[in-house]
């Protein structure tokens, strides 16, 4: 059997006479196929992902500080968020929007608790009012503004000599929403006018109050029984009160007592003018309100944690 004398691998024709089968061929280098070994074949060591460096565009510039790995030489991320604000390249935290924004709400706090307690002071505590008559002269002039405590009666009675501050009883005919004057008769007391003095159960009133020479105290000219033309008996629950002007004031001699559901409350001091004892309660508040400012304006702010950081990410 002839094949074709003509070799194009040889790159050569073959002789004549000879076949293809009759030329020897190298022999390809293959290795011997090992044997499988016996039994489960062994488990992988799981590869660790690398993740990728963030893209950061060519405006943003990346300091070299201390990255997250210890890395000094790696550069890494321009900011990290935090509560406080970013770290800047040394490490530090820098006043950010968070900060600025819990800043205003700080003091938006503040100032609403002290709205709150300004109007509760007013309601339950304490109040100022003005004094536009002469009826409680020499003690208060006109124009004096006194600070009235709400919360005396609510933890003690009435007593003598007190200057309280009332709402206008229904036989008043001036135009005050409020009045001032002094207790002269508690519940039970008889009072009465004799000789120009005052008299509480047949016996002369001590008023220490009063300007000397005493000035005198009338009746009034109403018929009736509270306007001392005879000795008045206080109902319970009432008060019989007095102005210092005794010849210039429309008191209880002419609108009877007052029942305690219209005291307001016991005056405790002027606050204007200023006084010494006002000085010393003014000079007081102040101390505290800038107290608690310092405290708020000085507070250090609390240490925000920065994220973990894992190797071989940012």
């Amino acid at each position: 059997m002839e094949t074709d004398t003509h070799n194009p691998d040889l790159g050569s024709s073959v002789p004549p006479g000879e076949t293809m089968a009759e030329i020897p061929r190298p022999l390809p280098n293959i290795d011997p196929i090992a044997p499988a070994p016996a039994g489960p074949p062994p488990a992988m060591a799981p590869q660790q992902a690398v993740v990728p460096p963030p893209t950061v565009p060519s405006s943003v510039a990346m300091p070299a500080f201390q990255n997250p790995v210890g890395d000094p030489g790696r550069p890494g991320p321009p900011e990290v968020a935090t509560g406080l604000g970013p770290i800047d390249a040394a490490g530090e935290f820098r006043p950010g929007p968070v900060r600025n924004r819990r800043w205003v709400v700080e003091w938006l706090a503040v100032l609403v608790v002290a709205l709150l307690l300004a109007v509760g002071v007013r309601a339950y505590v304490a109040q100022m009012f003005y004094i536009p008559s002469g009826s409680m002269l020499p003690t208060l002039q006109v124009g004096d503004r006194i600070v009235v405590n709400k919360l005396s009666y609510r933890l003690h009675g009435v007593g003598r000599g007190d200057v309280v501050v009332f709402r206008r009883p229904p036989l008043e005919s001036a135009d005050y929403s409020d009045l001032v004057k002094r207790v002269i008769g508690l519940p039970g007391d008889t009072v009465a006018a004799i000789d120009g003095k005052v008299y509480v159960d047949g016996k002369p009133l001590a008023e220490p109050w009063l300007p000397q020479p005493a000035p005198v105290t009338s009746p009034s000219p109403l018929p009736e029984g509270f306007s001392l033309n005879h000795p008045f008996v206080v109902p319970a629950g009432e008060y019989y009160v007095m102005g210092d002007n005794r010849t210039d004031s429309e008191d209880s001699r002419y609108f009877g007592p007052i029942s305690k559901d219209l005291i307001v409350g016991k005056m405790s001091f002027v606050a204007w003018p200023l006084s010494d004892n006002t000085w010393l309660v003014v000079l007081s508040v102040v101390a505290v309100v800038v107290l608690v400012l310092l405290v708020l304006a000085l507070r250090e702010p609390r240490p925000a944690r920065a994220p973990p950081a894992s190797e071989g990410s940012w």
